[in-house]
């Protein structure tokens, strides 16, 4: 018995002597593992681009570019400006002194503008030919040509003129009301008077309006740089067709800062096509004040929302007032179309025609109340 606890004593030490090397020498010998499937390896995704895989440049905006550019133009503007003083007519004191007082300068600005037809017609901003008494105009491929004022709009900061001249590159228009946020715009014009730039960025934000720039406001907002010169250039889509006319920037340096305003080609077409038929934009007219409506105000007038324009006065005689709109209404509808606010109720009514009888929605003690008012003309403003 003896002998046999011996054997098992020494069979243990052993055993546990060959354990220690073997944890210490190779210990995935002691460990247990299920047996591992590996997965069919999986092959790397191939680039998307097929301009990289077919040895090509790789994908941009020049295709835009080249279809956009050649139909933005340079302006350049003089104007006649007087100096205070007495006229002096000795060739002599000319001779050493040069202009005499009394003689009128020319005054240049520049700006940009956009080719709209094969005859000649040009967008432009109001601003950019205002007060100009000539006009020059300088093509991408290096013509010059003396440009005509066909009309103006300054409650748009439009202008068309008009040069003569062939083979000239119309841009193709795109369609504003189908832009949204984010997409990517191209800017181009002619910015500190360098040449012809092409800048890129996204639309920022729709119906920008309320800002004091214009008398009606529906900007496209932009961070695609814009700088002076830039004024009356193309805002063009991805694919080269024009959505919009820059017309403003917001800057404390003079500078592009990230926020620019481009005027909507919708806008740009309504203005350019009453200008080249009739000469000046004619406008439908309510004789109101309007005002937003704000939550409290909607809570007041027991309306469902704040959406619609309070009318907080009416001008005697008007065409309001002579469909029984009173101070207090609010519109909400204006030939079907629904009015968001004050400048959309603005925008809406200006684009309706003259002497047309339309259908608009107001409350009228929480109760919505439908009235025919046949639209006059607005007034000319004094400026």
């Amino acid at each position: 018995m003896k002998k046999i606890w011996l054997i098992f004593a020494q069979t243990v030490t052993v055993a546990l002597g060959v354990w220690a090397v073997l944890s210490v020498v190779q210990p995935d010998w002691l460990s247990y593992r299920a047996p591992v499937v590996r997965a069919p390896a999986v092959p790397a995704p191939v680039a998307s681009a097929p301009a990289v895989m077919a040895g090509k440049s790789p994908v941009g905006y020049s295709e835009a570019a080249k279809a956009a550019v050649p139909s933005v133009v340079n302006i350049y503007t003089a104007q006649s400006v007087r100096r205070p003083g007495r006229a002096i007519n000795d060739p002599l004191f000319k001779h050493f002194f040069g202009e005499r007082p009394g003689d009128a300068p020319r005054a240049s600005s520049l700006g940009s503008g956009v080719i709209v037809s094969e005859d000649g017609y040009i967008v432009t901003n109001n601003h950019v030919i205002e007060g100009a008494d000539q006009i020059e105009v300088a093509l991408a491929d290096g013509r010059t040509a003396e440009a005509r004022v066909i009309g103006t709009d300054p409650d748009t900061d439009l202008a068309v003129i008009r040069i003569e001249a062939t083979a000239l590159p119309a841009i193709r228009f795109g369609d504003s009301d189908r832009l949204q946020v984010g997409d990517v715009v191209l800017a181009i014009g002619n910015p500190f008077g360098v040449g012809q730039t092409v800048t890129m960025g996204i639309v920022s934000a729709l119906g920008r309006s309320e800002l004091g720039i214009n008398t009606f406001e529906n900007f496209i907002q932009t961070d695609a740089p814009i700088n002076p010169g830039n004024s009356g250039g193309g805002l063009v889509d991805a694919s080269g067709t024009l959505v919009g006319i820059n017309t403003a920037i917001f800057s404390r340096s003079g500078g592009s800062l990230g926020i620019g305003f481009a005027i909507p080609v919708s806008t740009v077409r309504q203005v350019m096509d009453a200008i080249i038929k009739d000469g000046a934009v004619t406008r439908g007219w309510l004789g109101v004040e309007v005002q937003d409506v704000t939550p409290e105000l909607a809570a007041s007038f027991r309306l469902p929302d704040s959406a619609g324009a309070l009318i907080a006065g009416v001008v005697r005689g008007g065409p309001a007032d002579r469909a029984g709109v009173r101070p207090g209404d609010v519109l909400t509808a204006i030939d079907g179309r629904s009015v968001k606010n004050a400048s959309d109720m603005l925008n809406l009514t200006a684009a309706l025609p003259p002497q047309k009888e339309v259908q608009m929605n107001f409350y009228r003690n929480g109760k919505l109340m439908p009235l025919a008012v046949m639209v006059g003309k607005r007034p000319k403003l004094e400026r």
